[in-house]
């Protein structure tokens, strides 16, 4: 049996324990009864799903109770994790916040469009290109209403808004970060808005977005809908609802910046937070998806519904990442490696645990497909779908997953990583004995090493170069 395939198929062997086939430390206490991935035989088809697709900010991969956090408590996305699919072999499209939301907009590497270069969109001369395809634009064309709530971080107006490439709607901000309770934003200017206008709401964001979002889901709706709600949570500033007053002391430095990169360090709040903020944060997290769950419920419409959730990037600072080493920015395990959770009642049993490996640009080829969508043929996907393996109990074609930022390179076939360091060393690791990323066994496995290098270079070349500006 290949790497791939032992990879994917091992917990049928092995059982339902993550820990049987990752290494990981098991969440199996939070979900006892879930089981190995199985596609439902001869599910039969329905009308086209909506696509609720959930995003957190900056959350790592043990961050969520089911996934092993022992102190930070998620009810309501256990539930969802017991009534669908946890992947514990999901990533994100890159390390940071923008190149990844490329990735899923796009269902590309980041750096096939000049926008994707920027780690992350910093200034308003970057932005996704109005012009390409995106997931929205996409499924719009085959018939979905569509609508993106929260942080879209992909450019600026006046050149660059979701209304610009595919989305009906857009509430949220525009930037990668901002306060949450001024709503002043990396460029130190206010950054709330509904479609391309200003709108001005100075309570605590998280709640603001759920209640459009819960809004949106409980419209009667009378074609399929895609929902990207993008929260901000649980990237910093360290700010929970109750917290306005020290929220006011940051918008204050924010306000005092006479440049972005000024604001942006005022925002980054490294005189504050901590373990238990952290904490607090992730919970009204849940809390959130928890309220548009439930609106999701009383519309009718959770059974044909695909809930998505996951992660932008790996976590920092004050994330629970244990065992993975590396955080946000870095192709360590900790940067990349997020929660991914999928739920679909009309089509997917629950209590299920997946370790097929995916990142982002595989959940845009997947929404494509199972809406109906076709893919811009002169914009080829670098994702895959995985609708057969999902639904048919197909097997995923063995194929590489990749990685470029700057200073650091990785590449995952099946078991092995390819990981290539800030002073340019390469290793090796065999992440099904060695999560942590410790056991280099470059100069163990010379030919292998040689030939995952090889093949991540291979697709370098077809990427864009990085610029001074990007």
């Amino acid at each position: 049996m290949s790497d791939m395939s032992r990879r994917a198929f091992g917990g049928l062997l092995g059982g339902g324990a993550v820990s049987t086939v990752t290494g990981a430390a098991s969440p199996a206490q939070a979900a006892p009864a879930e089981r190995p991935f199985r596609s439902r035989p001869a599910a039969a088809a329905g009308s086209r799903p909506n696509f609720l697709v959930i995003l957190g900010d900056d959350l790592g991969w043990a961050d969520l109770s089911a996934y092993g956090a022992p102190h930070i408590k998620t009810p309501n996305l256990d539930r969802l994790a017991r009534q669908g699919v946890r992947f514990t072999d999901a990533y994100s499209g890159s390390a940071t916040c923008s190149p990844t939301r490329f990735s899923l907009y796009t269902g590309r590497y980041p750096g096939r469009t000049e926008g994707g270069l920027a780690e992350p969109v910093a200034d308003r001369s970057q932005g996704l290109d109005p012009g390409h395809p995106t997931l929205a634009s996409l499924l719009k064309k085959a018939g979905y209403d569509t609508a993106l709530i929260g942080k879209w971080h992909c450019g600026w107006l006046p050149d660059y808004s979701p209304t610009k490439s595919g989305w009906d709607e857009f509430f949220g901000n525009f930037g990668g970060v901002l306060e949450y309770f001024s709503k002043l934003g990396q460029l130190g200017d206010y950054d709330l808005y509904e479609g391309d206008a200003e709108y001005h709401d100075l309570r605590y964001y998280t709640t603001v977005l759920t209640e459009r979002a819960v809004e949106y889901v409980g419209r009667g709706h009378r074609r399929p809908w895609l929902l990207n709600l993008n929260f901000t949570t649980p990237h910093w500033p360290w700010l929970a609802e109750g917290d306005a007053a020290t929220g006011a002391e940051i918008a204050a430095r924010v306000r005092a910046a006479t440049t972005p990169a000024q604001a942006t360090a005022a925002l980054g709040h490294r005189d504050g937070g901590s373990v238990a903020k952290y904490t607090e944060m992730v919970q009204s997290l849940d809390a959130a998806v928890g309220e548009v769950l439930a609106a999701l419920r009383r519309s009718g419409q959770e059974e044909n519904t695909l809930v998505l959730f996951a992660s932008d990037n790996g976590g920092e600072r004050w994330s629970y990442q244990w065992p993975l080493s590396g955080q946000k920015a870095g192709l360590q395990e900790g940067g990349i490696r997020v929660p991914a959770i999928l739920r679909w009642p009309a089509r997917i049993d629950g209590h299920q645990v997946s370790h097929e490996p995916n990142f982002s640009p595989d959940w845009t080829a997947t929404l494509l497909e199972l809406g109906g969508a076709r893919p811009d043929p002169a914009h080829p996907l670098d994702g895959t779908s995985l609708a057969g393996y999902l639904l048919r109990g197909e097997r995923l074609p063995e194929r590489d997953l990749f990685w470029r930022v700057r200073g650091n390179r990785a590449l995952r076939r099946g078991d092995w990583k390819y990981y290539q360091d800030t002073t340019g060393t390469d290793h090796l690791y065999d992440l099904a004995t060695d999560l942590r990323e410790q056991a280099d066994l470059a100069a163990a496995r010379p030919e292998l090493l040689a030939e995952l290098k090889g093949a991540w270079e291979d697709i370098a070349r077809g990427l864009l170069p990085y610029t001074a500006g990007s």
